[in-house]
């Protein structure tokens, strides 16, 4: 008897052969390969169905789609939506889907009408009760899934979480090691989420008998151990690494370039030809076309075929109107908070710095601190929003947010939880607080004097980064103090890693501008146990981190 394992499809896919012959008479619009029992996913005529080893329908039922037999379960899809049939063409269970994959080791992934993600077992029930962005098959008891934020993990079958390491792209294990991809680039991580080197690559392959091959970042190829040392090197540098770090050096030119931009106001004069924008501008043709042509290099801004230039994507934040306009922080990186980077290697050789000095020449400034929280602002709205419905707070909780600027955090949050009762207090320092908006609750006050208000949440957003441990800590004392029974701190930080070297510049830049840090998660951990906080939790999938710390 001939062996439909044996099989393969057709050029045309229109039919199966067996040995170059035709493995029965029949011809469909398409065919997929034989699966076991020895049933072949076919279609004809907008109608879908298996057929067996003869070429005949495994069943009666008809489909939009069908594909292949995984664990005797098949995916299909009819005009009510996605589901399996098992093999006499019957339904698995009566639930319609989005969309639905294929059974892999006794589970499979299914999207559901929110468009979330989930797993399903043999039977059709949900697996778990959790919902991701996006959820990859099982391998060896392990799939990938995504947050809604965007960044992924890995899952045990159970639904739970193998090691709550998030990544910003990730694959299946193979062999004990998978491949992630994190803000610096691609790494092999081992089952605890941990990376197995520090270097980071353009692309990697799994390892095969010890060893991967990679691709780094100018274009080499070469081959790794498990280690990440070089075993061989297959192919030479493609870019010049005299070329990168000259272009590094003058960094400053895109600084002043964008600035110039602004405060000319090129974003307001496009779309336009080089004569209207030189108009507006008030600036002379010649030189127009050679900004024009410097924030093109940049991908700020773009010439159409008809010579009319117009902002891309990323130069729409130039716009003074834009929500998250960018405008003044392009004001404030080639102005004031240039300064201090000039004198960085006296303030690293002589550990001399301007210990948060700034923040109290911004408040008495009566330009600068409308520019210079309008830059910040832009940061809030594009980095916190996405976090307000992680925050741990409960209808009719008074929430201090200290160091709150302008209000824009409280506005968030006020806006979030509207119909719970929760009352929001900003502290910031006078000069800040006559920026507030009349419908926020606002103090003056220095954050290292006793406050003068009482919450059972304390908010430090992006403010203890700006600190040296010892004010830091005396931040976090008086927080503690200003907390209500049982309440609960939250702070919002980058949080800088040993096997990676994200946020090592703007590390610099604090120690640099305000005389603070970044700090690793093990620290911040440390400075809330001396303040008297317990029962810490770092939720890190986010950038900014949300640390949560209880008061004892």
């Amino acid at each position: 008897m001939i062996d439909w394992r044996n099989t393969c499809i057709a050029e045309d896919y229109s039919y199966h052969l067996y040995q170059g012959k035709e493995f029965y008479k029949y011809r469909f619009d398409h065919v997929l390969k034989y699966h076991p029992p020895g049933f072949a996913a076919v279609s004809r005529d907008g109608m879908a169905w298996h057929i067996d080893a003869t070429g005949k329908a495994a069943y009666s039922s008809r489909y939009l789609r069908t594909f292949g037999f995984y664990d005797e379960r098949a995916a299909v899809a009819d005009q009510q939506g996605w589901t399996h049939i098992i093999t006499d063409g019957n339904t698995l269970y009566t639930q319609r889907y989005c969309w639905c994959g294929n059974f892999q080791e006794g589970l499979c992934t299914v999207r559901d009408e929110e468009g979330n993600y989930f797993h399903i077992d043999h039977t059709g029930k949900e697996k778990y009760s959790k919902r991701w962005r996006y959820t990859g098959d099982f391998r060896d008891g392990i799939a990938v899934v995504q947050s809604i934020e965007g960044l992924s993990s890995h899952i045990v079958k159970e639904g739970s979480l193998l090691h709550g390491r998030w990544y910003q792209d990730l694959d299946v294990y193979h062999k004990g090691i998978a491949k992630a991809k994190d803000i610096d680039g691609w790494v092999h991580i081992d089952k605890s989420g941990k990376p197995l080197y520090q270097r980071r690559f353009y692309m990697i392959e799994h390892f095969y008998n010890g060893q991967a091959r990679v691709e780094n970042f100018n274009g080499s190829l070469e081959i790794v151990a498990e280690d990440g040392n070089t075993i061989k090197s297959l192919r030479p540098a493609t870019k010049s690494a005299f070329s990168e770090l000259s272009w590094d050096m003058v960094g400053f030119w895109k600084t002043e370039t964008i600035a110039a931009a602004v405060k000319s106001c090129i974003a307001e004069a496009l779309p336009g030809t080089d004569t209207t924008v030189s108009k507006l501008c008030r600036m002379p043709i010649h030189n127009t076309q050679k900004l024009l042509r410097a924030l093109g290099e940049l991908g700020i801004v773009d010439c159409m075929s008809t010579g009319e230039w117009q902002l891309t994507e990323k130069g729409q934040f130039l716009k003074r109107d834009h929500q998250l306009t960018l405008a003044e922080a392009a004001l404030e990186y080639a102005g004031a908070l240039q300064t201090p980077w000039k004198d960085l290697h006296h303030v690293l050789i002589n550990n001399d710095n301007s210990s948060g000095e700034i923040f109290k020449e911004i408040a008495n400034d009566s330009t600068r601190k409308y520019t210079h929280h309008r830059m910040l602002r832009s940061y809030a709205e594009h980095d916190y929003r996405k976090l307000i419905p992680l925050l741990p707070i409960k209808p009719g909780d008074s929430v201090l947010d200290a160091g709150g600027g302008d209000g824009v955090f409280a506005e968030m949050i006020l806006g979030y939880y509207r119909d719970v009762n929760v009352h929001v207090h900003v502290l910031d320092l006078p000069g800040i607080i006559e920026m507030m908006p009349k419908n926020i609750t606002s103090t003056g006050c220095d954050l290292f004097q006793k406050w003068p208000a009482q919450g059972d949440v304390v908010i430090l957003a992006r403010v203890l980064h700006d600190w040296n441990d010892e004010k830091a800590l005396q931040i976090l004392r008086n927080a503690h103090h200003a907390l209500n029974f049982e309440g609960r701190l939250i702070l919002l930080e980058m949080l800088l890693h040993e096997e990676n070297y994200y946020g090592s510049l703007c590390n610099l830049h604090l120690y640099a501008v305000t005389g603070g840090k970044e700090r690793s998660e093990g620290q911040y951990k440390e400075l809330l146990r001396q303040a008297g906080f317990s029962s810490i939790i770092i939720m890190e999938q986010n950038v900014p981190a949300l640390i949560i710390g209880d008061k004892i």
